[in-house]
């Protein structure tokens, strides 16, 4: 059996090459969403600035614009002439010794390189008294510097710099800044389409009636589609395929024709009805079979060919909803982001602190364990951690009440509490 982080190692190998050769990124097709609908989608090019922002010299506080030239130290007399307002800049010319009232984010005049504060004035107390229509005296009551609470035009970003770069995954932030751009439309890869299927005869799709205490709903296929809906792919669904070499094939022949990746949960194991191993390596080929990991051993990693310009990469779970969601998190959606463009830096990353076991954790060495848990965090910020007693694979109710998964190492035995171990906060917490 290969290890988690050896098959991680292997899949990203894999990955690139097939960015670089099977499916270079720099020939993949690129389409043009609305800003609103790119959110967590891949750029496809590198976004330059059209304009500086600031666009020009901005007061960054309520206040006086000071002329330059003039004196700012303490109980100066400054005359103020005008008013600056966001959206409606004062226009005539300011000389030494006058200054315009300003307010956050309207524009400095060009006579002007300071900005007063109005709390450094005597404006609280003469305010009452004055006529702003007409020129009017402040005194200052605490000595200025030059370029004081001005945003300078250009200081956060020049004309022309290249603000987001391709592969950038893109987040609700840098929707707001391409916004204050004005870009209304950005180009991002292609999704690449990810087909997912179910096998076993004993599956019932939701919204259909148990006829038999044999039959269970299929859960995998609704759980996959929840964990891989923040992806930029587009996912066709072939649904429950049955125990049946001829019909496996079928389906998987049709969706390697119409797919970028295959995601198949059930009949990757060894029993007489699971086919699926079979079909991949007449399709194709096996990479690997087997993870030292539990749960999840049975976890296939392949490639179709046949007939094919490009290999469809093909991802095999086990059949147990959670062996689906652990392989699903640690192997397939980081080779999703990859395979969709994002940069290295770009790949969401699950949250992994260090915790002090509340309890003892049986453990056997050998494979790397994922045991559910509840994570919490007492007064004084230090993690803690609390394994449930039964860890059978089985047990979806428990998997709902968690919300971490407690990372064993491999070669790690029985632990005591108090011991510390790895945990991974669910995604989705």
């Amino acid at each position: 059996m290969i290890t988690v982080e050896g098959l991680i190692a292997e899949i990203q190998q894999r990955v690139e090459n097939y960015n670089n050769n099977d499916y270079p990124l720099n020939k993949r097709a690129v389409a043009n969403y609305d800003l609103l609908d790119s959110h967590n989608h891949i750029l496809a090019e590198d976004i330059v600035s059209p304009f500086s922002v600031p666009r020009q010299n901005l007061s960054a506080m309520d206040g006086y614009a000071i002329a330059k030239n003039s004196k700012l130290a303490t109980n100066t007399t400054i005359t103020i002439i005008g008013e600056s307002q966001a959206g409606s800049p004062y226009n005539g010319d300011v000389q030494s010794g006058q200054g315009v009232r300003i307010f956050t984010g309207a524009v400095v005049p060009d006579d002007c390189n300071t900005v007063i504060m109005q709390e450094n004035t005597n404006f609280a107390e003469i305010r009452d008294s004055i006529d702003k229509s007409q020129p009017y005296p402040i005194i200052l009551s605490q000595t200025a510097q030059s370029d004081d609470n001005i945003r300078k035009q250009g200081e956060e970003i020049e004309a022309g710099e290249a603000v987001l770069l391709k592969g950038k995954r893109l987040n609700p932030a840098d929707i707001s800044l391409l916004a204050n751009l004005g870009f209304d439309k950005v180009n991002v890869y292609q999704p690449l389409t990810v087909g997912v299927l179910a096998t076993g005869d004993e599956l019932v799709a939701i919204g259909n009636a148990l006829k038999s205490l044999a039959q269970i709903y299929n859960s995998n296929t609704p759980t996959l589609k929840s964990l891989l809906s923040d992806l930029p792919i587009n996912i066709r669904d072939y649904g429950i395929i049955a125990d049946d070499l001829g019909k496996t094939t079928e389906a998987v022949t049709q969706a390697m024709q119409e797919c970028d990746v295959l995601i198949s949960t059930a009949g990757v194991s060894v029993g007489d009805y699971d086919f699926l191993t079979t079909v991949i390596e007449q399709l194709g080929k096996i990479n690997h079979y087997k993870v030292a990991m539990k749960p999840g051993k049975p976890f296939v990693f392949g490639e179709l060919t046949h007939n094919l310009a490009k290999p469809v990469l093909y991802f095999g779970l086990p059949g147990n909803p959670l062996s689906t969601i652990v392989g699903t998190l640690q192997f397939v959606i980081p080779a999703l982001w990859q395979m969709a463009g994002a940069a290295h830096s770009e790949r969401p990353m699950q949250l992994t602190v260090m915790a002090t076991l509340k309890n003892d954790v049986k453990k056997s060495a050998g494979r790397m364990d994922f045991q559910r848990g509840i994570l919490t965090q007492n007064k004084a910020g230090d993690f803690q951690v609390e394994s449930f007693t039964k860890q059978q694979s089985h047990r979806i109710k428990q998997l709902s009440q968690a919300n971490c998964f407690i990372v064993l190492a491999q070669d790690a035995g029985n632990l005591s509490a108090g011991a510390s171990v790895q945990v991974q906060s669910f995604p989705w917490i």
